[in-house]
């Protein structure tokens, strides 16, 4: 019996983890031991909790409560209790999300113990070190002994960076493992959209009708905490909305810098849309609903991006760069960053894109049985 400690910690990782969760309990629980680690990087109970009961992921084993802080005090509190933990329950190898503090904190503590680092996500590049999410992926990828990436660009990256993908098990940090295998998240998708369908009420709840509204999301510091980029992003959703109805679920560090002194105008102007509705931060299923019967996706969201394609739905990217590469060699997205006139120019283009075939770059909805098979294969 493989045992597993799986490290989680922000709401994405939640949600990713219930496809390799979901794996083992169907076709791994007589090979693969699972026990979650929570940090408490992401406590709003709104943002954290309610994902666990919604999708039957199992509650964690274990939650460190770390909450926030500057991200040297942050990742150096998860690093003492995630050692601690590793050290109690010796487990064959730490699984990690993406490229949050919690991966960085999980990568490095068991790292230093011998122990086995597996890398969901791995190989996604921004090029922008500035990210600081950029700094956790890299360290995290050349931390590990197997890395699994849900795109070619990804494995591609990988190579470029010195891994050698003709490697052999068992393997190790020294000898890593490195695999293309789809995307986790499409798994989650293909799972979950019929019950988004029965269970959420989101569109009666805001009257919303299909394909007449765009969904927005915007929670990037780089969007948030920079007064002229919020500034230049929400007049540009004002103006779609005069057009087409714009409904945006509002991240909590969104709300808290629109209520900034210095944005009482946009406020103002925001609060007078008519069309332009700010809502509280929804379900997972409830985002699964919104983004399958949006007519368009306006995002700075790596997740929300992905999912935009999963749907057949265009997307406006409110970033400079973008890991998902794909998405944008088969133009159903563009890159506009905080850009007025380059948001406006993209809208325009997308929204009357002819609904054309989106090619299947993601994966065939079993990432994570690979996952659980590649882990036994190597042990």
């Amino acid at each position: 019996m493989i045992k597993i400690l799986t490290i989680i910690g922000a709401r994405p990782q939640i949600i990713k983890a219930a496809a390799i969760s979901r794996a083992i309990s169907k076709e791994f629980s007589g090979k693969i031991k699972e026990l979650i680690v929570h940090t408490g990087q992401h406590y709003d109970d709104n943002m954290s909790n309610v994902f666990f009961e919604e999708l039957g992921i199992p509650k964690p084993c274990y939650n460190l409560n770390i909450g926030s802080g500057l991200h040297g005090e942050q990742t150096a509190r998860m690093i003492e209790s995630i050692e601690e933990l590793l050290l109690n329950e010796k487990p064959d190898y730490l699984l990690v999300y993406g490229d949050t503090n919690s991966t960085l904190s999980g990568a490095i503590a068991a790292s230093k113990l011998n122990i086995p680092i597996v890398h969901v996500e791995a190989g996604l590049r921004s090029y922008n070190r500035k990210m600081p999410e950029e700094i956790n992926r890299i360290v995290c990828d050349h931390l590990s002994s197997l890395l699994f990436s849900p795109t070619k660009s990804g494995f591609q990256n990988l190579v470029n960076e010195g891994f050698n993908s003709a490697n052999k098990p068992p393997f190790s940090p020294d000898n890593s493992g490195v695999f293309h295998c789809g995307d986790i998240m499409y798994d989650n998708s293909i799972h979950f959209v019929d019950l988004a369908s029965k269970k959420s009420n989101i569109l009666v709840e805001n009257g919303l009708a299909k394909n007449k509204y765009i969904l927005a999301t915007i929670h990037r510091d780089h969007n948030t905490d920079i007064p002229e980029n919020l500034k230049s992003i929400f007049e540009a959703l004002v103006r779609i909305s005069k057009q087409l109805k714009v409904v945006l679920p509002l991240h909590p560090r969104t709300e808290k810098m629109l209520h900034a002194t210095e944005h009482k105008k946009l406020l103002f102007k925001i609060n007078e849309s008519k069309n332009l509705f700010l809502i509280q931060p929804v379900s997972f299923l409830d985002m699964i609903q919104l983004e399958k019967n949006s007519s368009l996706i306006i995002t700075d969201s790596g997740g929300v991006q992905k999912e935009s394609y999963f749907f057949n739905k265009p997307c406006i990217v409110l970033r400079p760069e973008t890991e998902w590469v794909e998405i944008l060699e088969t133009g159903k997205a563009k890159l506009v960053s905080a850009d007025y006139q380059k948001i406006l120019t993209a809208f325009d283009n997308l929204i009357n894109m002819e609904q054309a075939e989106f090619p299947k770059i993601f994966g065939d909805g079993r990432a994570a049985e690979f996952i659980c098979e590649t882990l036994i294969g190597n042990s």
